[in-house]
């Protein structure tokens, strides 16, 4: 039986204790901060793996998503959601209106989401470059470019 590597997102960081208790029922190994975890899950699929690690530690985890840690080969995460009940209502009401399965309903909705981020952050790269190169030579931003990417990466600035 393969196994997956698993990522499970949690909705706030553990305390040490909640994070020992929780490996009683699953080997885990946590990032610095406990708010996400790694886990392996041995399945026929990355679905039934995913839903065994989530049935197995729901009441011990505030689990938020599950995701498969690598894509597969169509480039693809799997995302293991839980919806309370009167979402999932909605979310099933919504889906048939527009003439989908949820799971499909969900699927287009986060492409649709992503698309429009990853244009906006175009926009807004385009017009960064834009202003400095109405303020500076090329030479200068190529020399400033160069001297960022060899410093070590810091937070993001406020």
């Amino acid at each position: 039986m393969p196994h997956h590597a698993l990522e499970i997102t949690l909705t706030r960081p553990l305390s040490a204790a909640e994070l020992r208790h929780a490996a009683q029922a699953w080997p885990l190994a946590a990032n610095h901060n406990a708010t996400r975890l790694m886990a392996l899950a041995g399945a026929k699929t990355p679905e039934r793996a995913a839903h065994r690690l989530r049935r197995r530690l729901t009441a011990r985890l505030p689990i938020d998503v599950i995701t498969t840690h690598y894509p597969d080969a169509h480039g693809q995460v799997l995302l293991n959601l839980a919806f309370p009940p009167a979402v999932h209502t909605a979310l099933t009401r919504d889906a048939r209106h527009a003439g989908l399965t949820p799971e499909r309903y969900v699927r287009e909705a986060l492409q649709r989401t992503l698309a429009t981020h990853a244009d906006r952050e175009t926009g807004r790269l385009d017009h960064a470059v834009h202003h400095l190169l109405a303020h500076t030579t090329p030479a200068q931003l190529l020399s400033a470019v160069g001297h960022a990417l060899t410093r070590p990466l810091e937070g993001p600035t406020p």
